[in-house]
């Protein structure tokens, strides 16, 4: 297979990122007609890795022939991917839900770019431009316009509860570990043999994981942690009643097997903070797929509030470059193809 020139890298890396969130933004929908229909929080999150696991199981067999020799190979990496950012993220969100607003809950995990550029900071003692730092705060506060934190009258009035607080912040965590265990995976685009170069492929890591996820989730519910729920209720999706089946299917491949699968690829080629903060797009994405599915409206403060994460976004790519630049790391498309390849 052809090398990706750096150029093409980043485009290509890129265009997975954003499709990978707006698949991810399909979840809370898809997610909410089955909740709406009877199904408890643990029961949805069950049947959505069962199921993308079990579509990723056919894809990687075709696609990626060996991938459960290779994940046997990588029992160690597969099996904390698939407990703290598939499951845990999933399940600390949920909780959070519990004891706070959606909208304060989804905030609190969408810090987690926030806390990849502060690990990467401490960890390699190399503090972040100035256009990256403003870049994350800027998405961040374009954020709080979306999720309706903030209005043209200022701050809406919120409640907070420590507890959820901590669930929030919990799945924060696991979410900025899914940025930062994918970078070390090997694209699709690489020159491997199945993985016994000893480099990770994206398709494994996310058939596999999503396996390990779905186990987890489910013992928590058959244990009784959390409560397990299904009925077989009509639901109703983009306005028209259908069978519990068609959310569920939707779940299993779009906000899992798709949107995993193409965020691992992403990051690997974009490196986990700018893809953390490419990540942000999700919420947009989940609010037009909430009008769209659920019909939840997009107010103008949201609309207002999409256009400023976009902003922040170009800015801390913008922030990236020189970072990486000055490190002599060349990763971006104005690097020279030899730097690339000699870090690969």
């Amino acid at each position: 297979m052809a090398v990706l020139t750096p150029s093409s890298r980043f485009r290509s890396g890129l265009l997975l990122a954003v499709a990978s969130a707006f698949s991810f933004g399909c979840s809370g929908p898809f997610g909410k007609a089955l909740m709406t229909a009877g199904w408890s929080p643990t029961a949805a999150v069950t049947a959505r890795l069962a199921g993308g696991a079990l579509a990723m199981a056919v894809f990687a067999t075709v696609a990626h022939p060996g991938w459960l020799r290779e994940a046997g190979r990588h029992l160690r990496t597969v099996v904390a991917y698939g407990l703290i950012p598939i499951a845990g993220a999933q399940l600390f969100y949920y909780n959070a839900v519990a004891h706070l607003t959606v909208g304060v809950a989804l905030l609190l995990e969408y810090t987690a770019p926030i806390l990849v550029v502060g690990w990467l900071w401490a960890t390699t003692r190399r503090r972040p431009s100035a256009l990256t730092l403003s870049g994350v705060v800027l998405a961040i506060a374009g954020i709080t316009a979306v999720l309706g934190l903030v209005g043209p009258s200022g701050l809406s009035s919120v409640d907070f509860d420590l507890v959820g607080v901590a669930f929030g912040l919990a799945a924060a965590i696991c979410a900025a570990c899914y940025f930062l265990m994918s970078e070390n995976v090997s694209g699709p685009d690489s020159d491997q043999d199945g993985g016994s170069g000893g480099g990770l492929h994206p398709i494994t890591l996310a058939t596999a994981g999503l396996f390990v996820g779905a186990a987890a989730v489910a013992l928590i519910g058959v244990c009784g942690v959390m409560p397990m729920r299904f009925t077989a209720n009509d639901t109703v999706v983009a306005g028209m009643t259908t069978s519990w089946v068609v959310p569920v299917v939707a779940l299993a491949l779009f906000p899992t097997a798709i949107a995993y699968t193409l965020g691992i690829v992403s990051i690997a080629r974009l490196k986990p903070r700018f893809a953390s903060l490419v990540g942000l797009s999700e919420v947009m994405f989940a609010v037009l797929a909430a009008w769209i599915l659920v019909g939840e409206a997009v107010t103008a403060t949201q609309a207002v509030g999409g256009v400023i994460v976009l902003a922040g976004l170009a800015l801390a790519r913008q922030g990236d470059r020189g970072d990486l630049a000055e490190a002599n790391a060349a990763t971006w498309p104005d690097a020279p193809l030899g730097e690339l390849t000699s870090r690969r």
